[in-house]
């Protein structure tokens, strides 16, 4: 990024900001340790090229991203200060959080309960804002909770997902790849879910980590912890007090009709233990012209690893030229039949690999596409597809225009609902 360094050189952006080391970056954006060479502040600055998201959908969700940070005015949540821009960067002066993730803190040991509590209080403050605002974050996990130097919970991530720190915390409560164990099991369905149901039950497996000091849904089988996570499978340590272990069979209700909402968490006798309610100044003022109902980050934010739940997986699987996941309803005998009879059709060779898996040939070899199908529960299965030949634009053009769509269908799934750009769109519902 030459123009950055530059910038640096001169130690002076727009005249107004000295930039300082690189605190991570992402697929298409940096961001820079800065202070305010005028108050002395200190901010983290996100910088996007605007090259890179040019001619993309990109370019319609940094500015809904941008309407909707400009209007989040909460202690407990990352402020956006201001935008700034030039023909080629975006610039997004963001407040400077210098205590680093929550998370770095626990995997050196659990939390007491009454140190539980007090995070989760704030979590909730900031969560239940945001819904209040029709705002639902659906990415809440270990990286986006972050202390500042009072030690008070921030949350992160409406738009830096795409962007790690470079120092992280060690052990297997760290999701540098991501991780399917804080995702509700409504997503798992494919039924469609309510992104605020979504998000308490994230915040209900936050809280369980902070008491337990380790992950309550969680093995090294991705599909082994599909199915604890969708039927509700966890146990709660001996020293958790019952009044802990009562609230939280409240959050991680698999049922989302019955699981607790916000308001009755407030409401709650252990939540409500020591709580002060947070009073803030409320400096945004809403136009009718700018209220938007419904909208999520990962929907506003697609710089967000998150939105693509295909990248929670592994750093080896590149969901734009690798591969695919999508969750199905039929069964894994007419979802292999189906995909013979569209091999047929495309003249593709059809080879058995396993059980429920195949390969797919092209007749001169540039393609190959690996299929796997994985029982998740009695009613679902999760259909993964992986290229397995040298043509990285032949696996898109034959996988996601020509058979995946005709899978869809075979279920009555409309295909145009799944964007080949997000392919964990499907897994989400979406």
């Amino acid at each position: 990024m030459p123009e950055i360094e530059n910038v640096a050189e001169h130690n002076a952006l727009f005249g107004k900001y000295e930039l300082g080391r690189l605190l991570g970056c992402g697929a298409f954006a940096k961001v820079y340790y800065a202070r305010n060479v005028q108050s002395g502040q200190s901010v983290a600055i996100k910088i996007i090229n605007k090259k890179k998201i040019s001619g993309t959908s990109l370019v319609a969700n940094v500015k809904r991203e941008i309407s909707i940070m400009s209007r989040l005015h909460h202690p407990h949540i990352v402020k956006l200060h201001e935008v700034l821009a030039t023909k080629s960067k975006i610039f997004f002066v963001m407040e400077f959080v210098k205590g680093g993730e929550l998370f770095a803190k626990i995997s050196k040991g659990r939390f007491s309960e009454d140190l539980s509590r007090k995070y989760f209080q704030q979590l909730i403050s900031a969560v239940g804002y945001c819904h209040s605002r029709g705002v639902f974050h659906r990415d809440l996990k270990p990286e986006n909770l972050l202390l500042d130097e009072n030690g008070n919970l921030k949350v992160s991530d409406f738009g830096l997902s795409a962007v790690k720190e470079q120092i992280r915390p060690d052990g297997m409560l760290h999701t540098l790849c991501g991780t399917p164990a804080y995702v509700a099991p409504e997503i798992l369905s494919k039924k469609g879910y309510d992104g605020a149901k979504v998000d308490v039950w994230s915040c209900g497996v936050i809280l369980f980590v902070l008491a337990a000091g380790y992950l309550p849904f969680n093995d090294p089988n991705l599909m082994v912890m599909y199915k604890k996570i969708y039927k509700g499978e966890y146990r709660c340590p001996r020293w958790m007090s019952p009044d802990l272990k009562r609230f939280l069979s409240r959050l991680l209700d698999t049922n989302p009709e019955t699981r607790i909402t916000v308001h009755e968490i407030i409401s709650d006798p252990w939540f409500r233990k020591g709580y002060k309610e947070i009073k803030f100044h409320q400096e945004c003022k809403f136009n009718e012209a700018d209220k938007m109902k419904d909208l999520n980050a990962f929907d506003i934010i697609s710089l967000s690893s998150g939105l693509d739940l295909s990248g929670l997986f592994d750093n080896s699987f590149n969901p734009a030229d690798d591969g695919d996941r999508f969750v199905s309803t039929e069964s894994p005998d007419n979802l292999i039949r189906k995909l013979e009879e569209i091999a047929k059709v495309e003249g593709l060779i059809v080879r058995w690999s396993k059980e429920f898996g195949v390969e797919l040939e092209g007749q001169y070899g540039n393609l190959g596409i690996s299929v796997e199908i994985h029982r998740l529960t009695d009613n679902l299965v999760v259909v993964e597809a992986r290229r397995s030949g040298r043509d990285g634009a032949a696996f898109k053009d034959a996988w996601k225009k020509k058979i995946k769509p005709k899978l869809c269908a075979c279920e009555g799934t409309s295909s145009q609902q799944e964007s080949e750009s997000h392919s964990g769109s499907q897994v989400a519902g979406g």
